[in-house]
């Protein structure tokens, strides 16, 4: 498995809106086991975003999928910053299926 854990630093006042974008078209990420949007609790602007694949691969091909682009094309004008926290290799979990099974 494959996992990235990111930080989306919203413009003022649109973070909620981006999050929404972020969390549209989730079901049709082929490998995609787990994607987690969750809002930072102490300020207005940062979103984390938890993702777990069946591989690296898998993550490379959803960036070109239409739905994924166009949420990107959305969302990048409410984008004040974004930074990869870190690239994991998850092994299971509650609520993670693995990709074997």
């Amino acid at each position: 498995m494959f996992g990235l854990i990111g930080k989306f630093t919203a413009k003022a006042g649109t973070r909620d809106e981006l999050a929404n974008i972020l969390l549209e078209g989730l079901s049709d990420m082929p490998g995609c086991l787990s994607y987690i949007v969750a809002l930072e609790p102490k300020d207005n602007v940062t979103i984390w975003i938890t993702e777990v694949w069946d591989s690296a691969d898998s993550h490379k091909a959803s960036l070109n999928l239409p739905s994924v682009q166009a949420a990107i094309g959305r969302g990048r004008p409410l984008i004040e910053g974004m930074e990869m926290i870190a690239t994991t290799n998850p092994v299971g979990g509650h609520g993670l299926v693995s990709a074997g099974s």
